[in-house]
């Protein structure tokens, strides 16, 4: 309670970041990709380079490398094809990650997503905020967010020990923070799109469809 009481009374600046988790292969040929750690995160915004989109790219695809339903036709023989082929045609697509919530003088972490979490999730943060009042993002760690009234709860590990960093924050800062982290996954997403007409052109216009589908940004039918 103490560490709680100590964040209620100290104004905190605080960074909230769209990040991709990067675990696809160092060996990747199809297009140019930038140096990257495995199991890291690259934070997705309008300020990649177009290496650093490649690998995102790259990332999402290798999410959604999986063999879909005959329904979906026939999977290609060529390589880029075959790398595509879950991205372009599977009805559900995934992206590790989420919105990864930090104070930014200390980068003490508040919400980290954990396994199993995925950026086409971050609407559960409206959910937070005029829906449910409660987001779960994944495990290892457990991070949540509850609305409290006024106030939202960011627990970093919510299954953890009682030392697990914990902060509140005003709604409407939260609301800020989150309409900033969408207005980056969006402004990636002008990147991708420039990104793919470069690099995949006869797969452009799909490329991009499916990245919008998997970041939950494609617009209402």
């Amino acid at each position: 309670m103490a560490v709680q009481q100590w964040v209620r009374h100290h104004p905190h600046v605080m960074v909230m970041q769209a990040v991709l988790e990067i675990s696809a292969d160092d060996d990747f040929a199809l297009w140019p990709v930038g140096e990257h750690e495995p199991y890291g995160y690259l934070v997705l915004n309008g300020e990649l380079t177009p290496a650093e989109v490649g690998t995102a790219v790259m990332q999402i695809a290798d999410c959604n490398d999986l063999e879909p339903e005959e329904e979906h036709g026939p999977c290609p023989t060529d390589p880029l094809g075959t790398f595509l082929h879950g991205l372009l045609t599977m009805p559900d697509l995934f992206a590790a990650g989420g919105f990864r919530v930090a104070e930014d003088a200390t980068d003490t972490v508040f919400v980290e997503p954990g396994c199993c979490n995925g950026l086409e999730t971050w609407r559960d943060w409206l959910e937070v905020l005029d829906g449910t009042g409660c987001a779960y993002f994944g495990h290892d760690p457990s991070s949540t967010a509850e609305r409290l009234g006024d106030t939202v709860r960011l627990t970093l590990d919510a299954h953890g020990t009682d030392s697990s960093p914990v902060i509140e924050l005003s709604v409407d800062q939260t609301r800020t923070l989150v309409t900033g982290a969408q207005q980056d996954l969006q402004d990636f997403l002008s990147l991708a799109e420039t990104w793919a007409e470069q690099q995949v052109p006869a797969d452009a216009a799909a490329v991009t469809a499916a990245l919008a589908r998997a970041l939950d940004l494609a617009p209402a039918p």
